[in-house]
C-alpha cells in the first residue's frame, strides 16, 4: 500500500515584478563628526595618559585597560600612529621605554602610508 502521496502544487506567483527601487538610507553623522573616543572609555583613557609630559609606559596602559601586552603595542601602532595619525614617540628611559604624544600631527611619511591605506 505505498500511495505516492503528491505535493500540492505551489501557488502561482505573479509575473508583475515591482520596479520600484529601494530607499538608500544616509546616516544621520558622518564618521569624521563623531569624537574619536567617548569620554570615559579606554581609548581616551590611554590617549589621554599619552598627552601627558612624562608619556606612560606599556605596563601602565596594561593595568588601566586591562589589555594584555600585544594588545597595547598593537593600539599604538594602529590606532594611535596609523587611524588617528598622531605623533607617538618612545624613549628609552631608567623607568623603561616612555611612550608618549607629541603636539602636532605624525610626519608627513606617515601621512602619505596612511593615505596610501585608504
Amino acid at each position: 500500500m505505498n500511495k505516492s502521496k503528491s505535493k500540492p502544487k505551489a501557488t502561482a506567483r505573479s509575473t508583475a515584478r515591482k520596479t520600484a527601487k529601494p530607499v538608500s538610507r544616509k546616516r544621520s553623522a558622518s564618521a569624521s563628526s563623531r569624537p574619536a573616543a567617548g569620554p570615559d572609555t579606554k581609548h581616551a583613557r590611554v590617549i589621554a595618559m599619552l598627552r601627558k609630559p612624562a608619556g606612560a609606559t606599556i605596563a601602565a596602559i596594561m593595568a588601566v585597560t586591562d589589555w594584555q601586552q600585544h594588545s597595547v603595542r598593537g593600539f599604538l601602532a594602529g590606532v594611535v600612529r596609523k587611524k588617528l595619525s598622531l605623533n607617538l614617540v618612545s624613549e628609552q628611559t631608567d623607568k623603561g621605554r616612555m611612550y608618549r604624544i607629541k603636539d602636532g600631527r605624525a610626519s608627513p611619511a606617515a601621512a602619505d602610508r596612511t593615505q596610501q591605506v585608504a
